[in-house]
């Protein structure tokens, strides 16, 4: 391993931060990602919003698991030496599980999916939304269950920026070019 040697207890918002770095964290019952060289403590999510990434989970395994492999949180994305992310939920398709290597994936996911909590909300819609762009993650989806809506985002490759293609509201079946299995209504993905 290289990189530089850490304090026994991590120093949140500390620059120079890689990869390496990140693997020799002490198991302290945090997570943990790496943004843009810099280690950030992602707060613990409420039991709503793990109860609405369950279900959604479920609803996307049944019909897609033939074609994908459905994870949640928390593993690790390795998106560069000095980016790592922990998303909600992800997709790959089996065509590429290559990137899956035992200890985290390595690569972009063919979609990840970020469940907004109060504490969480300008997180995802803005530094995680550029992050997942700018390491070419095809398609984002950012589920804001208070208000039974899913905003799909399509990375238009030439910018490297995601653009809204749909906003799903409650009573809107969900479907994406990109992931031909998907198709739920939006209420029942989010169902407590």
């Amino acid at each position: 391993m290289y990189g530089k040697k850490r304090h026994k207890k991590p120093v949140i918002n500390e620059p120079g931060w890689t990869v390496d770095d990140y693997y020799q964290l002490p198991e302290d019952g945090n997570q943990y990602e790496i943004v843009n060289g810099i280690l950030d403590l992602k707060p613990s999510p409420t039991t709503t919003h793990q109860r609405i990434s369950h279900r959604l989970e479920r609803t996307l395994t049944d019909p897609c698991e033939n074609d994908y492999i459905i994870l949640h949180s928390p593993i690790d994305v390795i998106l560069s030496n000095t980016e790592t992310r922990q998303p909600d939920i992800l997709m790959i398709h089996r065509s590429r599980e290559h990137i899956i290597e035992e200890h985290a994936i390595v690569g972009p996911p063919d979609l990840v999916i970020e469940i907004l909590s109060p504490n969480s909300a300008s997180r995802d819609r803005m530094m995680k939304k550029q992050s997942y762009a700018q390491f070419n993650i095809p398609e984002y989806w950012i589920v804001d269950y208070k208000n039974e809506a899913i905003e799909q985002y399509v990375l238009d490759s030439e910018s490297r920026q995601y653009k809204l293609m749909e906003v799903f509201e409650a009573d809107d079946t969900v479907t994406s070019e990109r992931l031909p299995c998907v198709s739920f209504i939006v209420k029942d993905g989010l169902k407590l």
